[in-house]
């Protein structure tokens, strides 16, 4: 690894990063405390990303392009819908199993968790809670499957925090409704088989309702430009007098609690998966401080890269705990959203500034894509913004804490 005079060269880390080298770290051995089922689908997922995922998310990432060819596998270890029951087609997992694995996806890169996650989250969940009979059978194991993607629409280019406010909307035509509108921030729109959109209806209530593929007037252009969540894909639905049969409707739930019971599950994955981007920071800084030398030893032997490191690996045994418990809770439908709020708040702050410590033990070569540090950073910069932004989640607890509402 090292050329002659003992000092490494950018060829010599390049080269030693070319194999996805992480194994873990797990300083409170919070280990002991999962189930032999939680490590098997965690060692599962990794050695499924180191083989398939870890060689090619770099280039997917400079070119700007989803790797599409990673969706079946996806479906292989258990990524889309973890915790649907087997009856529709879902590993029927616990809540622990499906944060592990959007902790192993995130350590590879945002944009491959972002689309398991929607997936899962913000597409499937809510089919499976809210939709009939019918509609379960026709979309869940397809989507179980990857032989469907979907796409969750709530998001407006003039309602974010505020999805209240939304303009989508649909009127009553018979045996269908008529769809009008726009969404915009959509991952996985671009190449989507499928959308679960709330829109108003007649009433001026908010309903959700299955929008799919091929349907007149439905369009879904991709956002291009992005200097975060690269290897993901990013589009608009456009919605233009688009006819919906009622079949595809949600029957019962009404106003914001239907979307904003799947961002909750989401958030709940992003809580576990922000760790997987600072584990992944973390140890390639530990490495490579221990193989830099500068001043006749290695920099891990100086004090301020000793404090450096020493800080990542209690902030992220900190993170840890709090995914752990709050999958317990999870588990145990206890979890509210004020608690989802603050470990995603939590968890993707703490994963930013380990990503901006271990660029600086780096130093030039952290913004080098033979390391994955810049990615992640640009990455989590989106990651802190979505599913409610890093002050909105701020005031989810203030309000909880309080019971005064800041919003207005």
């Amino acid at each position: 690894m090292f050329s002659e005079n003992g000092i490494a060269t950018a060829a010599d880390f390049k080269q030693s990063q070319r194999t996805d080298q992480y194994n873990g770290h797990d300083y409170y051995l919070i280990d002991d405390l999962l189930s032999g089922e939680h490590k098997m689908i965690r060692q599962a997922a990794r050695d499924w990303i180191k083989a398939e995922v870890s060689p090619i998310i770099e280039d997917a990432a400079q070119k700007a392009k989803f790797p599409a060819q990673i969706i079946p596998g996806l479906a292989s270890i258990g990524a889309f819908g973890p915790y649907i029951p087997e009856a529709y087609g879902g590993p029927g997992l616990d809540q622990i199993s499906y944060g592990i694995i959007m902790q192993e996806l995130e350590r590879c890169d945002s944009g491959v968790r972002s689309t398991a996650s929607v997936q899962s989250s913000l597409v499937m969940y809510p089919i499976w809670k809210y939709a009939t009979e019918e509609q379960k059978q026709k979309f869940l194991p397809g989507l179980a499957s990857g032989e469907l993607i979907g796409c969750f629409g709530l998001t407006e280019p003039n309602h974010g925090s505020n999805p209240g406010g939304m303009t989508t909307r649909f009127t009553d035509a018979g045996d269908h409704v008529i769809l009008n509108g726009a969404k915009m921030w959509i991952s996985n729109a671009p190449f989507a088989d499928l959308a679960v959109v709330w829109a108003k209806d007649d009433n001026d209530k908010i309903r959700g309702l299955v929008v799919e593929r091929g349907m007149e007037g439905f369009s879904t252009p991709e956002m291009h430009g992005k200097w975060s969540l690269r290897a993901s894909a990013t589009g608009e639905l456009i919605f233009e007098d688009v006819k919906v049969p009622k079949e595809n409707i949600f029957p019962d739930i009404v106003g914001l609690k239907g979307p904003l019971s799947c961002l909750s599950s989401a958030r709940y994955g992003i809580a576990w998966g922000a760790i997987g981007c600072a584990l992944d920071c973390y140890d390639t800084a530990l490495r490579y401080s221990k193989e830099r030398v500068q001043f006749d030893k290695p920099i891990a032997g100086f004090q301020l890269t000793q404090k450096k490191l020493a800080e990542m690996i209690t902030e992220i045994t900190k993170a840890q705990l709090m995914a752990y418990r709050l999958g317990q809770l999870k588990n145990e439908d206890r979890a509210t959203p004020a608690q989802i709020s603050m470990a995603k708040r939590n968890n993707v702050e703490m994963a930013l500034k380990i990503c901006r410590d271990s660029r600086q033990i780096l130093g030039g070569m952290g913004i080098m894509d033979e390391y994955p540090i810049m990615r992640h950073m640009m990455n989590l910069e989106s990651v802190i913004t979505y599913e409610g932004t890093h002050e909105i989640h701020l005031l989810i607890t203030g309000m909880d804490v309080t019971g005064i509402n800041a919003f207005r």
